[in-house]
């Protein structure tokens, strides 16, 4: 009688939990306890930046202020607008603007500059978001310094509503961190999403209503144009209005908010997308 071999049947590996939502989330949380290191990192990339200058970080204000003043003037009297009103319009765009366009160009490079600290530290990837973020709200605090000084020059008509801009500042980072996470992920695997999205920046610069109003596409009656309707398809022209307008006493438009909420909803979808599925390879890739 033949003896039966009962072979034993290996149980199937278990499944690698690195792809999951649970990980992505885990790794968002986790970064966010770390925050000693990415507040310390950002603020050391600060003052390495302006090492052995005399003025340091006031260059920071000192170069927003002059382009702000001069474009202003510049533009204004092209325009044949009141400066008035047109130089804090154009001061305030280009404040909110340097932090949409840094939050972009420098997240498209937040992990392929830092291959050393992403090899050497084992740390959660968010961290390196957090530290650019971070980094943008420094040189924000010291803009600030513009919008002051323009306000008590030129007084703007401010109301309550100038507590709007507070919302539309955690929008802003909500946003600069889900931009640093797809386009940084994104770009340390083709390195030329970098390239393009600086092409990209400059073009919408001049499609955006910065140096120029958009009121002034309006037609001879005061009533929206082709023009202006064509505007409101780009979407930074709503991040904008929703935090220059406050601070000019104006009142914003509900529909600029939702816009906004939707871009902002749609791009963290976006981002956990890319985070559950490319976060592990980020150290192979850089």
């Amino acid at each position: 009688m033949s003896s039966v071999v009962n072979d034993e049947i290996p149980a199937p590996p278990a499944e690698s939990d690195s792809r999951t939502l649970r990980r992505a989330i885990t790794d968002l949380a986790e970064g966010l306890r770390n925050r000693e290191l990415w507040l310390h990192l950002g603020w050391q990339d600060i003052k390495q930046r302006y090492r052995r200058s005399v003025l340091g970080p006031l260059w920071i204000t000192i170069a927003t202020g002059v382009t702000a003043v001069a474009m202003g003037i510049l533009y204004g009297e092209l325009f044949g607008m009141d400066l008035k009103q047109f130089l804090p319009y154009v001061a305030l765009g280009f404040i909110f603007w340097n932090f949409i366009q840094s939050s972009i160009l420098e997240g498209a490079e937040v992990f392929s500059k830092n291959e050393g600290l992403i090899k050497q530290l084992p740390a959660p990837v968010s961290v390196h978001v957090y530290r650019v973020v971070w980094r943008q709200l420094i040189i924000f605090a010291h803009n600030v310094v513009i919008i002051v000084i323009i306000f008590v020059i030129f007084p703007p008509p401010l109301n309550w509503t100038i507590l709007l801009v507070i919302p539309a500042i955690v929008l802003y980072v909500l946003n600069a961190v889900w931009v640093s996470i797809v386009f940084g992920i994104l770009s340390t695997r083709f390195r030329d999403i970098g390239q393009l999205l600086t092409t990209v920046v400059q073009l919408v610069f001049f499609m955006t209503p910065i140096i120029w109003s958009a009121q002034s596409l309006g037609n001879a009656k005061g009533e929206p144009s082709s023009r202006l309707k064509l505007v409101e398809l780009n979407p930074m022209y709503h991040y904008l209005d929703i935090a220059r307008g406050p601070l000019l006493g104006q009142s914003v438009a509900f529909y600029h908010w939702a816009i906004v909420l939707g871009c902002t909803a749609f791009g963290w979808l976006m981002a956990m997308f890319v985070m559950r599925n490319y976060r592990a390879r980020v150290a192979y890739w850089v």
